[in-house]
This record gives C-alpha cells, sequence and structure tokens, in this order.
C-alpha cells in the first residue's frame, strides 16, 4: 500500500467545478462580431414610407346676429317665455328630504303592509337593510317620488323629472311586493 495515494473526495469536487467554470467561460470569449453584423443589417433596411398627413379642411365661421336666424345651440325666446311661465309641477324645494330619498327608486324592496284601510303603511327595505315604515303621502327615490297609494301587494308613486327644457313632469312608478 505504500505505492497507492487517497484522493480527497472533497478535493475531487471542487476541482472539477473551477474546470466547468473555466470551460463555461471559455465560451463567452468567441466575442460580439455576429451582433455587431446583425445590427448593422438591420439599421441599412428601409422602413415603409410614411403616408403624407391629411388636408385640414377650413370651414366659413357663422355669426348669429340677425334677428330672424337664431343661434341653434341657445333656446329660442319661444322656449324661454314657455320655461319662464311654465305652471306645470315643481319639486318643493324647501321640505327636508326624507330617509329613503337617498336611494334610487330601483334599489329599494317592498316587504310587507302594516295594518289596513287608509292607515296602511308599507315597509321598505333599502339597500343597506333598513326596514322603514312609508305612509301616503310621503317622498322616497332620488327623482321627488311622492307615495300615492299602499296596496297590500304593491305601492305606487309618482316622481318628478326633467323635462330637458327647464321644466317638470309626472311619472307615473310603483314597487310591487318582493320585487327588487
Amino acid at each position: 500500500m505504500s505505492g497507492f495515494v487517497a484522493i480527497n473526495p472533497a478535493r475531487w469536487t471542487r476541482a472539477a467545478l473551477a474546470l466547468a467554470a473555466v470551460l463555461a467561460l471559455g465560451g463567452c470569449t468567441r466575442g460580439m462580431s455576429d451582433l455587431h453584423d446583425w445590427v448593422a443589417q438591420e439599421q441599412a433596411k428601409k422602413g415603409a414610407p410614411i403616408p403624407p398627413l391629411p388636408v385640414i379642411k377650413t370651414f366659413e365661421t357663422f355669426q348669429y346676429n340677425d334677428q330672424d336666424q337664431r343661434d341653434p345651440f341657445s333656446p329660442s325666446t319661444a322656449e324661454l317665455q314657455q320655461n319662464s311661465a311654465s305652471t306645470g309641477p315643481r319639486p318643493d324645494e324647501n321640505r327636508p328630504k326624507e330617509p329613503l330619498e337617498l336611494f334610487a327608486l330601483d334599489s329599494l324592496k317592498m316587504v310587507g303592509t302594516i295594518g289596513s284601510g287608509p292607515g296602511m303603511e308599507v315597509l321598505i327595505k333599502d339597500p343597506g337593510g333598513v326596514i322603514h315604515r312609508v305612509h301616503r303621502n310621503e317622498y322616497m327615490g332620488q327623482n321627488y317620488g311622492r307615495v300615492t297609494a299602499i296596496a297590500d301587494d304593491h305601492i305606487d308613486l309618482v316622481e318628478l323629472v326633467s323635462n330637458g327644457n327647464g321644466g317638470w313632469m309626472e311619472r307615473s312608478a310603483s314597487i310591487a311586493l318582493g320585487e327588487k
């Protein structure tokens, strides 16, 4: 046994790792000439032609200062007179808002009634899950909806909505029992 030398396995592993690192780094010394060639080829290519900008048409301006020709974007004198002399329905802005007027009408749900006859109350559930007692002539919904009738299975309301000309018009609505 005097002629045989034992090799340490840890030393053998370190030597193999060092040899692998030298070989891996040796592959990086090839250079970047192929990359430079590719960049030069791409820069030499011509791009697609850019289409010319479109010609902007000029329009003649027109002033609406004659009595016979009115500005189409402003209300006519007839519309202004109609709006100022409108005797149609108007929301009562002076009354305090009721709790159910904070919610859209379609988000309220009728869950039942209490009582009978003219003193009947309806139970309305708001989106937060709170149940409110509502009587005739009370308001609910965001369009000034006033309760006009209460039945066992539904309530009727009259809402005031803008007619688009500065006035208001009435619109009927209802909420049925169990309807969302």
